[in-house]
């Protein structure tokens, strides 16, 4: 199925595949060889996860990392940015995409010896992933009922057309785990995660580990290649930085730009980057005054220096300023939405933020001529100290009084769900469909941050869904992006440049491919198909 096209993406590769030998300390990724069993790793990772259940699932990119090590996702990317099947074996539409028939792989079981069937889609789906409480719901809104065709198939009904809903399944709605499980542990299935991936859950000890080992009765013949993998989340950049360097770890992620930096100049490592559609930058609560107020966010967006943001992240010469959802390399970029997103501009900022402080009817009821006060939220990275330091000196510039707040990765994301904060620091884009990514991001639901919502991309949304032409998609996203340019619901820094840095002894970090050998996307946002990864001798 080739109806949707994704991003471009820049990830690494051994020297015969055309990898960039400069992105790699010791001067290259190293040489591969052939695949060898056995050994394990241990992963440092960002943060911690608050639950690896499906529906409950709250990470970000360091617990869609440890996600594909026990799960795997019915859709994924490949390497041109096509969604196709990897756990579902095909995925077709009627002729108005109002209906989408998925076939799985007939004889996958469960790490607990239940099959993978209809009934279980349809199990997971009813009962967990619609749920109230589900924080994947709204991805799924368009879905009125998933109905079983037979035992390996099932059809998703929607209540309109959305030619991009292929894209949703490649998230965490996609990935099956066993209801027999669920039921089980009950409240507790959050803690035992049982998927049918290339490796089976053994332990979890919350800000610890996660161990996983080999599933020994893994649907894909020859894979995984490693015995066992741990997982433990460091969050101090410079700690996990140091535990791969010692060797105390074999392999860590990190989206932080002066990280890659430094990683790339260690001798005996590997690094497995990529720069995709995820960028650093700030988000507004709109649903709070002032922020509910074009003029404070324009103001606050002229009031930034870009290239001084991404300089104090390490990211001067790495990264490009970030302009909008997608980057660069992306069908979906606009250069028009790139132009109009504000520029550092602090005569234009004051004039914004004066006007807003000195109107009689502004928005927070303070009195004229008081000054905004916040709390601007971040975790307690020492590179996002630094950066929230940064942002604190422009705004207060301005006359704003700004308090910055520490908050440890898995509240601050709970925050974000609940709208429980003002302004605060947050990654948007991915790498999913765009109709999937602008969704989400702004109409009402969980995953709306912001709380922005607008006619325009409303209508942009229209357009994506029923449509697969990629001209009449290209100029949707560009209407969505010069709406979010000149409405400011966030800003950006740089665009993110992620990386998977190991040992070198840590092989085809990036390599992994669908069932049919078609390459996949490589490790997007630092996250890995541990399944293909090999330890050599």
């Amino acid at each position: 199925m080739g109806l949707l096209l994704g991003t471009a993406a820049c990830g690494g590769g051994d020297d015969s595949e055309g990898s960039d030998p400069s992105s790699a300390g010791g001067g290259g990724i190293s040489e591969q060889g052939e695949p060898v069993e056995g050994g394990e790793i241990t992963v440092g990772l960002e943060a911690e996860t608050n639950s690896w259940l499906p529906g409950e699932y709250g990470g970000a990119n360091a617990g869609t990392t440890v996600a594909y090590a026990i799960y795997d996702p019915l859709m994924k990317r490949t390497e041109d940015g096509e969604i196709k099947p990897y756990l579902a074996e095909s995925m077709e539409p009627n002729e108005d995409f109002t209906a989408w028939t998925l076939t799985l792989r007939p004889d996958v079981q469960f790490h607990d010896g239940t099959p993978l069937n209809g009934e279980a889609l349809k199990t997971i789906f009813d009962k967990y992933l619609m749920a109230p409480t589900s924080n994947v719901k709204n991805s799924l809104a368009d879905v009125t009922s998933l109905d079983v065709v037979d035992d390996l198939a099932v059809t998703y009904t929607l209540n309109k057309t959305n030619a991009a809903f292929p894209s949703v399944l490649t998230g965490a709605a996609g990935w099956p785990f066993s209801p027999t499980a669920a039921e089980e542990f009950g409240e507790d299935a959050g803690a035992n995660p049982v998927g049918t991936g290339p490796f089976t859950f053994v332990s979890w000890q919350r800000d610890s580990n996660l161990v996983v080992e080999k599933n020994d009765n893994y649907w894909q013949e020859g894979l995984p290649h490693l015995d066992k993998v741990t997982f433990r989340p460091i969050p101090d950049e410079d700690t996990r930085l140091a535990s791969l360097q010692s060797g105390d770890i074999d392999a860590m992620q990190t989206l932080r730009q002066g990280t890659v930096s430094r990683a790339r100049d260690i001798d005996g490592v590997d690094n497995y980057e990529y720069l995709g559609n995820n960028s650093g930058g700030s988000i507004f609560n709109t649903t709070k005054a002032p922020f509910d107020d074009l003029r404070v966010r324009q103001a606050m967006a002229y009031g930034m220096d870009q290239p001084a943001l991404i300089d104090v992240i390490g990211g001067t010469g790495l990264t490009p300023e970030a302009t909008q959802y997608f980057s660069p390399d992306s069908p979906f970029y606009s250069e028009e939405a790139a132009d109009a997103f504000p520029t550092y501009d602090v005569e234009k900022a004051q004039e914004l933020y004066d006007e807003y402080i000195n109107d009689p009817q502004r928005s927070d009821g303070q009195p004229v001529g008081t000054d905004i006060s916040f709390t601007y939220n971040c975790p307690p990275d020492p590179s996002l100290n630094e950066l929230s330091q940064l942002y604190q000196s422009f705004w207060s510039a301005l006359g704003m009084d700004v308090k910055l707040n520490t908050v440890e990765q898995a509240a601050h994301i709970q925050n974000g769900l609940a709208k429980d904060y003002e302004v605060q620091c947050w990654r948007v884009g991915d790498e999913a469909d765009p109709y999937i990514t602008l969704k989400n991001a702004f109409t009402p639901g969980p995953l709306n941050f912001t709380g922005y919502t607008s006619p325009t991309i409303d209508e942009g949304l229209e357009t994506l869904r029923t449509t697969a032409d990629l001209d009449e998609r290209k100029a949707a996203v560009a209407d969505i992006s010069m709406d979010i340019s000149e409405n400011v619901p966030n800003v950006f820094t740089g665009y993110t440049l992620t990386d998977v840095a190991v040992q070198e002894a840590v092989k085809n970090v990036d390599g992994w491919e669908f069932p049919d050998g078609t390459k996949g996307d490589g490790v997007p946002g630092a996250t890995t198909m541990w399944g293909f990864v090999w330890l050599a001798d």
